[in-house]
């Protein structure tokens, strides 16, 4: 803590200011104003705004965290055998059962590897990581843009199969509801938006219920499956159906008569299972602390859920010969369901208890893009390959601009494919696996660049990683490009695209803002100050505006009107004689082409022709009711000052009044004396005293006088760092519930540590600094963030 001083540096502080009776500073208390209706209906429907200081709150342990981030890899398990029996059956009859564990082992390989993979991503980038943030630091943004493009498509593909899959199972439960598939599809991609709009926790709360049900169901039938299946009671289907797809021809060999393209393309759709894995890396931050080791922790558990539900249905599919349908149902799970649980009254409630919770899965598991894709997006738009809104946390504290985004391009994808699952289905997994291809390269690239302990085991695991993964991703292309594969080969490049586009405007409009920094800063200022006002009317808007140039200490003010009405000319010059204006000089200057923008330039630029002024140019800009307001009247005073920006030493002021009707009352500061401040919804940080702080010695800043040692305790409103006489200082304005002070610390740049927002005790004498009460290097501490 830095000891008070009131010797040199104090004396040499006070008298810069002038001296006046001192006085408490006012609290900045929030500007109250009528909410718009819009804001009203998002308190409503999502809750109270969260403050920043809230977010802490917000973070998530690793039950919820599992059940947030890793629903899609969870109902993965309940059609990954089912893909791979749809290649394997048509290829080689019930010879498809004696391949479909092997070909789930292969996938369990590529599983653990790429846990690892993620495990040595987590722990290099503690914060964020993923892809997109390795592929970035170690091969550059080239490399980067294509791993966004990939996951992008990968999680937005995500929730329309997974939606798609989950309206499907819910119409085969109900067949009347079939014609309205697509209907309950986008109902369930807005439900699912709205959950996590309304934040972390929400979300976590909603979402997490139906993935332990679905997760325990799946063990329980896995379990009784093994029991039944070891003492001889698990029944077989010994024939294919009706409906089934139709069986192909078993032959000898290793592969039992497919060939190496059929159980490679039956591997890549088994590899459908491991979408999703990649969103607790770029999700750490949503975790409590340490967040690192609880990403890790997650991670781990979600790999062996997987791959222990993954395995289970394989082996239960095989020994059943659960068979999958041409139309999708019943599904493979459902078979094996009712194998496992038989046709006693209790096995017909489990049976259809876990129906229910698959298709509760299945619709959820679109929760893994809303929550891991808007992290994405804000890593992205922070290097400038998005628009910045996208780095906006929003009302509850979550990026709900990607989210809307997302649930809007997942709409329009479900409507245009009519919720197809098998249309969409042959797009997934191969931006994901492109994913996994990056950030394996990336990381053996950071291992060999850090050299950290055991760092060739480390680049090995990440190494095989990669090549596992992009061995997925060519047979996924290769064995699904006619099936639809080819439009992600195109679909990625035309992203990559517009990242670029965006991100070439970014880095262009921040050159043309530094461009010149320094000249413009040591130019020559111009000797003379012109000021024009640009009259439409004579009103209270045009009076406001003249007000305000007669204190700009112009050489000259001008009021200028555009002619292009005479008669509505001439009243204006008749009303600016009649109401007292005429100590301004009015111009009417002739518009007949009613071009006004070219008017205003040509007028400023006369203004500018002696080479040694700066105009300003003051427009009056009348601010109307929402609805009203764009109806009636135009946007004129926008569209002037755009060009006159455009001119050098021109400088177009909008002087705003607001157009109020008669009932609505005038926005007003809280606590403005002999008026009743406007209601707000927004949350207020409280940061009063408490009188059992006030009894230990603490005094309430209203009630300080000067030259008197005490402590205060209150919240830092501002912090303010200056220079005086070349000497830095600091200043912090301190608040509590009777009102404010400066601590102020002179010959001192920044303090470590001290934020705007936290709570602080200062403890020194009160003196006078600019006519506030202050404190001149008081001692200091700070305290926990207290909220109301």
């Amino acid at each position: 803590m830095p000891d008070e001083d009131s010797g040199s540096a104090h004396g040499r502080f006070q008298r810069g200011f002038e001296v006046r009776p001192p006085r408490v500073l006012p609290r900045l208390e929030s500007f109250n104003v009528p909410e718009k209706l819009s804001y009203r209906i998002k308190n409503r429907l999502l809750g109270p705004p969260l403050v920043t200081e809230d977010l802490d709150e917000q973070r998530i342990g690793k039950p919820t965290a599992l059940a947030i981030l890793s629903s899609d890899v969870m109902s993965s398990s309940a059609y990954a055998t089912e893909a791979m029996l749809g290649v394997l059956v048509p290829a080689v009859g019930l010879a498809a059962f004696a391949l479909v564990v092997p070909v789930s082992f292969l996938v369990l390989v590529v599983l653990i590897f790429v846990t690892a993979s993620y495990l040595e991503v987590i722990k290099a980038y503690p914060k964020a990581g993923g892809a997109y943030v390795v592929a970035r630091d170690t091969f550059g943004t080239g490399l980067a843009r294509v791993a966004a493009a990939s996951l992008f498509v990968d999680y937005t593909l995500t929730v329309a199969v997974s939606i798609s899959a989950g309206a499907d199972a819910l119409a085969s439960a109900v067949p009347a509801l079939t014609p309205y598939v697509t209907v309950i599809t986008v109902i369930f991609v807005i439900g699912i938006a709205y959950g996590n709009l309304r934040g972390i926790r929400e979300a976590g709360k909603t979402f997490a219920v139906p993935t332990y049900l679905f997760i325990g169901s799946m063990f329980l039938m896995i379990g009784v499956g093994i029991f039944r299946g070891i003492f001889g009671h698990l029944p077989v289907y010994t024939h294919f159906g009706a409906g089934v797809y139709p069986a192909g021809t078993a032959g000898a060999g290793l592969l039992l008569g497919a060939s190496v393209f059929i159980f490679l393309k039956a591997f890549a759709s088994g590899g459908t299972a491991l979408t999703g894995t990649e969103a607790i890396s770029n999700g750490v931050s949503v975790f409590r602390d340490p967040q690192p080791r609880n990403a890790r922790i997650t991670l781990v558990v979600m790999s062996v859920i997987l791959g222990t539900l993954l395995l289970g249905v394989s082996g239960l599919a095989a020994v059943t010969h659960a068979t999958p349908y041409l139309s999708g149902d019943p599904t493979v799970l459902s078979q094996i369901a009712k194998a496992v649980f038989g046709t006693s009254l209790i096995g017909r409630i489990l049976y259809v208890a876990l129906d229910i919770f698959t298709m509760g899965i299945l619709t959820l598991a679109a929760n893994t893009s809303f929550a891991g894709l808007p992290f994405l997006a804000s890593f992205a738009a922070s290097d400038g390959f998005l628009p910045k809104s996208f780095t906006v946390r929003g009302h509850r504290l979550v990026y709900s601009t990607a989210i809307v985004a997302l649930a809007v391009v997942s709409v329009i994808l479900l409507v245009a494919t009519n919720s197809n699952v098998y249309t969409l289905i042959s797009l997934y997994a191969i931006g994901v696996f492109t994913g996994f291809t990056i950030a394996g390269a990336g990381m053996v690239k950071h291992h060999f660049m850090t050299r950290e302990k055991s760092w060739r085991r480390r680049a090995a695991i990440n190494g095989a990683a990669a090549v596992l993964s992009g061995a997925v991703d060519i047979t996924f292309i290769v064995t699904k490009f006619t099936s639809g594969a080819w439009t992600i080969v195109i679909i990625v490049p035309v992203l990559v695209l517009i990242f670029t586009r965006f991100k070439h405007s970014h880095d262009s409009e921040q050159a043309a803002l530094s461009a010149g920094l320094a000249s413009i800063e040591h130019e020559v200022l111009p000797r003379k100050h012109k000021v024009l006002i640009l009259v439409d009317q004579v009103d209270v808007a045009t009076v406001t505006a003249l007000n305000y140039a007669r204190i700009l200490a112009a050489d000259s003010v001008t009021a200028l009107h555009f002619v292009t009405d005479e008669k509505h000319a001439q009243a204006l010059a008749a009303s600016w004689e009649s109401g007292g204006l005429g100590r301004t000089p009015l111009e009417l200057l002739d518009c007949q082409d009613r071009r006004l923008r070219r008017a205003a330039g040509q007028v400023v630029l006369d203004a500018l022709s002696d080479g040694d002024s700066q105009v300003s140019v003051l427009i009056p800009h009348r601010i109307y009711p929402r609805f009203s307001g764009s109806l009636l009247h135009d946007q004129t005073s926008a569209s002037l000052a755009e060009v006159i920006a455009q001119l050098p030493h021109a400088t177009p002021i909008l002087i705003p009044h607001r157009v109020k009707p008669a009932r609505q009352p005038a926005p007003t500061p809280t606590g403005t004396p002999g008026r009743t401040a406007l209601r707000t919804d927004e949350p207020s940080l409280d940061p009063s005293v408490t009188q059992d702080e006030v009894a230990d010695g603490v005094t309430q800043i209203a009630g300080l006088k000067l030259r008197e040692r005490t402590r205060v305790i209150g919240r830092v409103s501002s912090i303010r760092m200056s220079s005086y006489h070349g000497t830095p200082s600091t200043a912090a304005r301190l608040e509590d519930a009777s009102g404010g002070l400066m601590l102020v610390f002179p010959g001192r740049s920044a303090i470590p540590g001290l934020n705007s927002g936290m709570n602080v005790s200062a403890e020194g004498t009160v003196v006078e600094v600019d006519g506030h009460l202050a404190m001149i290097n008081p001692l200091y501490e700070f305290l926990p963030l207290t909220t109301k």
